[in-house]
């Protein structure tokens, strides 16, 4: 480490380090930058997962229902609508700061939808575009982030 506290670039740590931030990555000289593309992916996810997690906050504060008719619904479905309030809302933070978690998180979140839609659709109404949406969103984020970790290689 240098006197002002930063680590010298010429020690072997500081070249190997790896960050877990996609745009922060060694990135090879090429005519396409998939990893440019993932990042920007990922920001236009994060912009509509905050809107999805603040539309689940819509719904426990009354604001598109309403008040008190939350808490009339059965427990199944107020735990389903918080789980989605969080877990959509920490996917969007982690989708804008283009980490890897931020990816496994969203995944988490779609996958959780899909499989509370298609097991319990009371409580998660999606109808054959919303799935549909939802995969082809997973198909274009697993085939870019291919793309990008072999721009690496």
């Amino acid at each position: 480490m240098a006197r002002n506290g930063s680590p010298t670039p010429s020690s072997p740590a500081a070249r190997e380090y790896l960050s877990d931030r996609i745009e922060e990555r060694p990135v090879a000289s090429s005519v396409m930058r998939w990893s440019f593309v993932l990042t920007w992916f990922m920001r236009v996810l994060a912009i509509l997962w905050i809107m999805k997690g603040l539309s689940a906050w819509a719904v426990i504060l009354g604001i598109w229902t309403p008040v008190g008719q939350f808490e009339a619904r059965s427990t199944g479905y107020q735990a389903t609508v918080i789980y989605f309030a969080l877990i959509d809302l920490v996917a969007a933070v982690g989708l804008w700061m283009a980490s890897t978690w931020g990816g496994i998180m969203w995944l988490l979140a779609v996958m959780s939808h899909l499989i509370l839609a298609a097991f319990f659709p009371g409580i998660v109404s999606s109808g054959v575009m919303t799935v549909a949406f939802f995969l082809t969103l997973i198909a274009v984020y697993l085939g870019i982030s291919w793309l990008a970790a072999q721009e690496n290689h």
